[in-house]
């Protein structure tokens, strides 16, 4: 290994170190919190059907999950996935990830110690920001500083399958 990658991989694991001593995170509170978070997530009515229509065998997704969160607030590096890409073709806006937020961050302070919590919780509204103004930029729609993302075609969408609730065929077109 270089010098320069020895030393990256270094100053990785003391950054990792550092956050596991001032916020007791490690892996069995991210695969406790993750798992809590999901069972949430499934029985939502707002976004539980959108991951509903794309997981069907949950335990790859919540292995990659507890990969996705180590990376995220231990700066494990472990994830390598590409999450931008695989949250444009959803039928989501702001709303969707309020409710993410909503549901994460109850989970999060039900479950972890208070500076744990508001690590997770911070990183959470981070990524689900970025997500938001990514999807908006791919749509088309340049928003303000403050200004949410709010796609009319999903309160049609929404309502249709409301008024057709027995009907898988528009699931797809959502």
């Amino acid at each position: 290994m270089s010098d320069t990658a020895q030393s990256a991989a270094e100053r990785r694991a003391e950054i990792s170190q550092a956050i596991r001593a001032e916020t007791g995170i490690d892996e069995a509170m991210i695969e406790k919190l993750v798992r809590a978070f999901y069972v949430r997530v499934q029985k939502d009515p707002l976004i539980g059907p959108i991951f509903a229509a794309r997981i069907s065998d949950w335990e790859p997704h919540l292995q990659q999950m507890f990969s996705f969160w180590g990376s995220v607030a231990l700066m494990t590096g472990a994830y390598h996935g590409r999450p931008m890409q695989k949250h444009l073709p959803l039928p989501i806006d702001g709303r969707h990830f309020d409710r993410w937020l909503e549901l994460f961050e109850a989970t999060a302070r039900e479950l972890c110690p208070p500076k744990a919590a508001a690590h997770f919780v911070e990183r959470a509204q981070r990524i689900a920001e970025s997500l938001e103004l990514g999807i908006a930029t791919t749509q088309g729609v340049m928003l303000r500083k403050g200004e949410r993302l709010q796609r009319d075609e999903l309160d049609t969408a929404q309502a249709r399958s409301r008024s057709f609730p027995a009907s898988g065929a528009l699931r797809q077109g959502d």
